[in-house]
């Protein structure tokens, strides 16, 4: 394929050399991404992008990206390195026409990339992806975190796929690799084996992913590995945020559990979130840890979603000393961004019977009040979509 003709620009000066030799033809404009002017407003509007993921801070390409999805003609794009953010991967994919490689790669690999990515822009006009990415995580263990993630995907396929609902797909992830819980609460196979993908993880695609799923209900599909105390030694890094990067293509909704101990890639995952929710029992041990841990990510992801705590198993104080609303949000320091009821003959039938609570007991109040932090959250992506 000619390059002639086609306006390449490159972000990063050291991914310069290897754009020029493998798109000779082309003319190719590089900028450093520190220069935020030039970023923001192209001296002239070009074909595709080419963005070293290593060349400046996340914030800053992450924002740059977003800009190149605003633009009516959006270029194709092309995003490189060794290490690969999620946050970044997930913003180049809200392009029509983008893909990611990994380095080191030869001159001849980058011409390959490039030509599908420009052969593409003869053929295929731009399909913004709208793919929603939200994580769910206990502050301690057995705050019910897989509960709520459960019900939080189980709700979201009903809105979906239901009487008038506009139609679409979700995924429950369980990353909780060594021990996830998610199928046995749904009574549903896990068929993920990731360990084995870990190889090669840039063979990962939608045939693979289908492979992995299992199918729940109309709409919702679940990706969860069987138990394997090792899992966490045997799959790579790559290989989850590559899984997460194909979901985030095939599905309309992406539901994560994710493991309460971090992990190398826990970082990457949060970032890479549009919202991120704390789960929380009412107990003081409970809202001190939930209080570090949201303090803790605000602090080393500034530009990462605002953990939103979610306080569990809401109950009258009649029969306990448990902290009042107003008593945990002292503790916590800050407000809580919703609560669930506590209804723990639902919970339990419902576990026991397989499936999510919505469907076996659907007016438990555990059922309305994730409706309500769902709508709650829908609401505010709209909100950020409108602004």
């Amino acid at each position: 394929m000619s390059f002639k003709g086609w306006r390449v620009l490159v972000v990063g000066r050291n991914l310069a050399p290897l754009a020029i030799a493998a798109l000779a033809e082309a003319a190719i404009e590089v900028v450093d991404p520190d220069r935020s002017e030039t970023l923001g407003g192209l001296s002239s509007p070009a074909d595709l992008v080419l963005i070293d993921a290593e060349s400046g801070p996340v914030g800053l390409l992450q924002t740059f990206i977003d800009s190149l999805t605003a633009q009516t003609n959006q270029p194709a794009a092309l995003l490189v390195g060794q290490t690969l953010p999620a946050a970044l991967v997930r913003a180049i994919f809200r392009l029509g026409r983008s893909d990611v490689m990994e380095s080191p790669f030869a001159v001849a690999d980058l011409l390959r990339a490039a030509g599908s990515l420009l052969m593409e822009a003869e053929v295929d006009g731009p399909a913004k992806s709208s793919s929603v990415c939200w994580s769910v995580t206990g502050a301690v263990g057995g705050a019910g975190a897989t509960t709520i993630a459960v019900e939080m995907a189980a709700n979201l396929a009903a809105r979906l796929s239901g009487k008038g609902g506009p139609g679409g797909r979700v995924a429950l992830v369980d990353l909780n690799l060594a021990d996830g819980a998610a199928h046995a609460y749904l009574g549903a196979h896990a068929a993920m084996h990731l360990a084995e993908a870990s190889a090669s993880p840039e063979r990962i695609d939608a045939s693979l992913l289908d492979a992995f799923a299992s199918k729940v209900s109309s709409g919702l599909d679940l990706l969860a590995c069987p138990r394997d105390p090792a899992a966490f030694t045997k799959v790579a890094p790559r290989a989850v945020t590559r899984l997460l990067e194909v979901a985030c293509q095939a599905y309309d909704f992406v539901i994560i559990d994710l493991p309460r101990h971090r992990q190398s890639w826990s970082l990457d995952v949060i970032s890479g979130s549009d919202e991120l929710v704390v789960v929380s029992e009412l107990t003081v041990p409970a809202l001190i840890a939930a209080r570090s841990l949201a303090s803790e990510l605000e602090a080393e992801l500034p530009d990462g979603p605002r953990p939103r705590i979610v306080l569990n198993r809401l109950a009258s104080r009649v029969f306990g000393p448990a902290p009042s609303l107003a008593e945990a949000e002292r503790a916590l320091q800050r407000k809580a961004d919703g609560g669930i009821t506590s209804d723990w003959e639902a919970a339990a039938a419902s576990a026991n019977l397989g499936g999510s609570i919505g469907q076996h007991r659907p007016k438990s109040k555990i059922v309305r009040d994730i409706d309500g932090l769902v709508s709650r959250l829908t609401a505010a992506r709209v909100g950020v979509r409108a602004a």
